[in-house]
């Protein structure tokens, strides 16, 4: 049996494009199970689905075989949602924290990334891998992975665009150590490559 690699994918508009351009690849699809870095608690055909914007603009189109998607049943009650995604992970990895190959992310103006937002009390959580959390500024619930799944992973690719994240992005780059402050600071990892077109100060 050939070897698999695994993805954890993030949503929001920023990824759409690279997920299109996936779609266009002749990539062996076939060797890749693909899972969520969150989701919003909302069924798979809402357009606020993380879901549906990977499934519609890559998974779809490339033909990636159904038994490798393994999305978030965020339209369970949230806390169903994530055990049932957690015991998903563990079918997948077995047992403690799962070792992605790859994880995605992004960050928003605020410097949130997956869903942890600042100031969210799961950030702190050393040991946990999925939970659902409470995003009060957005009123909604989310399920998301947590820093010791986030950290745990062979490698990181966070995608960022926009100017409205430069400043943020600059703090989560070089800035001390926050993580309650700068959530995406999770990305920073000894073996992260800083691959930027941030302007040098």
């Amino acid at each position: 049996e050939s070897p698999t690699a695994s993805i954890a994918i993030s949503g929001g508009s920023s990824p759409k494009p690279m997920f299109e351009l996936f779609a266009q690849s002749d990539l062996d699809w076939s060797r890749l199970h693909v899972f969520w870095v969150d989701e919003r608690a909302v069924p798979p055909t809402d357009p606020r689905s993380n879901y549906k914007l990977a499934l519609e603009s890559w998974l779809g189109p490339a033909k990636v075989p159904e038994a490798n998607i393994h999305r978030i049943r965020a339209e369970f009650l949230p806390e169903r949602a994530a055990l049932e995604y957690s015991l998903d992970l563990e079918r997948h990895f077995g047992a403690g924290v799962p070792r992605f190959d790859v994880i995605h992310l992004g960050m928003g103006p605020d410097a949130h990334t997956a869903s942890l937002f600042p100031g969210e009390p799961m950030i702190l959580n050393q040991t946990g891998v999925v939970a659902a959390v409470r995003v009060e500024k957005m009123h909604q619930w989310r399920v998301t992975l947590l820093p010791a799944t986030i950290r745990n992973a062979a490698s990181i690719a966070m995608l960022v665009l926009g100017a409205d994240k430069q400043d943020p992005l600059k703090a989560v780059l070089r800035g001390p150590d926050d993580f309650l402050t700068y959530p995406a600071q999770l990305a920073r990892l000894p073996q992260t490559e800083l691959f930027t077109e941030l302007p040098e100060d």
